[in-house]
């Protein structure tokens, strides 16, 4: 007979993956990101076992997962006590894929123009404004 985990049940490798979410300090990563990040560090923690972790993590509300493109891979970011993330737009570089928190009064009105004029209220944080950073655009 398989006996199942409590959900609440936690493992050193699932202590080791929310540990390092939380030490990117709102930080956004990809699955190979941490897995890359942990066979670096010589404590390697399998594909497999990151997904099933983050997925537990995700459920519990301890991270939130963004899927930006269907055919392409979630990034994940640790929620400090549900503050992270909240009231603020995201930008996504197209060349590198970094997630930028947008904090900007400009577009607080589109928000509240889109509100009060069109009677449509924008979800945050599933808006993501596609382009260039600053820091691949100095490449191009």
């Amino acid at each position: 007979m398989v006996r199942k985990r409590p959900a609440n049940y936690h493992t050193r490798q699932g202590q080791r993956i929310l540990d390092y979410m939380k030490s990117l300090e709102g930080g956004h990563v990809t699955v190979n990101q941490i897995v890359r990040h942990f066979e670096d560090t010589e404590d390697v923690i399998g594909q497999t076992t990151v997904y099933r972790h983050l997925e537990k993590l995700a459920a519990q509300g301890k991270i939130r997962k963004y899927v930006l493109h269907e055919d392409k891979s979630a990034c994940y970011q640790y929620i400090d006590n549900g503050t992270n993330c909240r009231g603020h737009f995201h930008l996504k570089c197209e060349i590198c894929g970094s997630l930028i928190h947008m904090d900007c009064d400009f577009l607080d009105e589109i928000e509240g123009h889109l509100l009060s004029k069109h009677n449509f209220q924008i979800n945050m944080l599933k808006t993501v404004f596609y382009g260039t950073c600053k820091k691949c655009a100095a490449v191009l």
